[in-house]
């Protein structure tokens, strides 16, 4: 064995930073926990001339994790994007137990291969939620926060790991569309993920025609990933905790104490209070070396609110229409 392969099995300390399903191999990458903590996105924005990558044939993944490895317990964060996801997964990392994966790239890759009925995915996915799995000395669990884009690989997810649970972040449709409309790049990603999101309406037995506008391309794509929480809802159960990001804000501290809580993260009030109260909340999640700060976020949302009030209407009364003849629609209204 490689030396990569020779310790794989026993810690994070290489990450899988790209599957390559046609090689049927992985690019691993050196990691720290340090770097694990700094990164807002697993993808190859992490790639750089001091970190050296190899790629391992996924049969010697599977040998070297066939031994004896190290496992902790792997839970995840679900959300519809835009909605303080990055944040959550950040003032978790501040308890000092858990080691954060976010927005792992493999998942995307994963996930768009499931769309195009690539076989024997499941064997694929399985060696990476191994992986993903080990941790470092000190973490009581694994946190993981996929992109929106793949929160329909949620069920099988937490089917495939009975033990894992999750959190469902969402805002309501109103906040989602003033979000959106604030957000400067908001129309390249939801134009960017809006045919899958519309095809999955489709499977889910809801019929839109393609949005004509930004606010109606929004409010698909709320439609999309909320429907996608309540069928992961149906299918775990208590398993998965919906947290509405809006109603956290505002009660930081009960919230975040009931995730910990629900992953098994051991924390008392007095951290819990710290860790509500800290510099997480003064930068942007995404890219730290801004400035950001809720109160910040509710005067932007505000002004979206100010500069497009029939936008955001318009948008409400297209999920309106909608729901008046889709039940699962009108259930989440």
């Amino acid at each position: 064995m490689t030396g990569i392969l020779a310790a794989l099995a026993q810690s994070s300390a290489r990450y899988p930073l790209s599957l390559d399903l046609a090689r049927d191999a992985i690019l691993f990458l050196g990691m720290d926990e340090a770097d694990y903590r700094a990164s807002a996105f697993l993808d190859e924005r992490i790639a750089s001339k001091d970190k050296s990558g190899e790629w391992t044939s996924v049969a010697n993944v599977e040998l070297a994790l066939a031994n004896e490895r190290s496992v902790r317990p792997l839970h995840f964060i679900f959300h519809a994007g835009h909605v303080g996801s990055t944040l959550l997964s950040r003032l978790i990392d501040e308890t000092d137990k858990v080691l954060p994966l976010r927005e792992p790239m493999p998942l995307r890759t994963i996930a768009e291969a499931y769309d195009r009925g690539v076989p024997n995915l499941d064997l694929r996915l399985e060696t990476l939620l191994r992986l993903w799995e080990r941790g470092f000395d000190g973490n009581e669990a694994v946190v993981l926060k996929p992109t929106s884009a793949t929160e329909r690989l949620a069920p099988k997810l937490l089917t495939m790991r009975p033990e894992a649970r999750a959190v469902m972040l969402n805002v309501s449709a109103e906040s989602y569309l003033a979000t959106m409309l604030a957000a400067p790049n908001s129309a390249i990603d939801l134009n960017a993920h809006g045919p899958e999101r519309m095809h999955r309406l489709g499977k889910m037995k809801i019929s839109v025609q393609r949005p004509t506008s930004l606010y109606e391309l929004a409010a698909m794509s709320w439609l999309a990933e909320t429907l996608t929480q309540e069928k992961m809802r149906h299918v775990v159960g208590s398993r998965a905790m919906a947290v509405d990001f809006d109603a956290m804000l505002q009660s930081l501290e009960t919230t975040l104490d009931r995730v910990l809580a629900h992953f098994g993260i051991g924390c008392d009030a007095a951290a819990v209070a710290a860790i509500a109260q800290g510099p997480a909340l003064a930068r942007y999640s995404k890219a730290p070396e801004h400035e950001y700060s809720p109160t910040l976020r509710a005067d932007l949302l505000n002004e979206a609110r100010s500069r497009y009030p029939e936008e955001i209407r318009a948008g409400l009364r297209w999920l309106e229409k909608l729901a008046a003849t889709h039940p699962a629609a009108a259930a989440i209204l």
